[in-house]
């Protein structure tokens, strides 16, 4: 029986199969080029079809992208790590309470996007939570850790 999540305490000795990508799914070492730089866009220019645009490049040629100027603080980035981590070492028990393969669902813990539907599952295991607007969506938010 394969893990639901990878956190769930289970040590691997193999990787299981539902994780192993076909090779022509595989990212390729060869293929990658290195970047001098990472993008940066910063969203204090106040040109939103500029931002748009950048965006768009970013992700095209990149695959990802460093955002400036976006209005959260340090000290709330570094909150949110620190209670991210505190859920993750939460007992499996505790954080199985939230596991869900339901894809609609607005807070869920699981491993892969759709996991009754995905062929191979993503190494990883994620919490999802709505954030927008904040009074309707705080409520559905875990319990544990307190500092939630």
């Amino acid at each position: 029986m394969e893990a639901k999540v990878i956190s769930g305490g289970t040590r691997f000795t193999r990787l299981p199969r539902s994780y192993v990508r076909p090779e022509s799914e595989r990212p390729r070492l060869s293929e990658v080029s290195a970047f001098e730089h990472v993008p940066i866009i910063d969203l204090g220019c106040n040109d939103r079809s500029r931002v748009v645009h950048q965006v768009g490049d970013a992700c095209r040629v990149y695959g990802f992208f460093q955002v400036i100027n976006h209005g959260v603080s340090t000290e709330a980035v570094e909150r949110m790590q620190e209670v991210a981590a505190e859920f993750f070492r939460l007992p499996v028990e505790e954080k199985m309470k939230l596991y869900s393969e339901d894809p609609t669902k607005t807070m869920r813990l699981s491993t892969s996007f759709n996991v009754k539907k995905e062929k191979v599952h993503n190494w990883r295991d994620y919490l999802r939570l709505h954030c927008h607007p904040l009074e309707k969506y705080m409520e559905e938010w875990p319990a544990n850790p307190p500092t939630f």
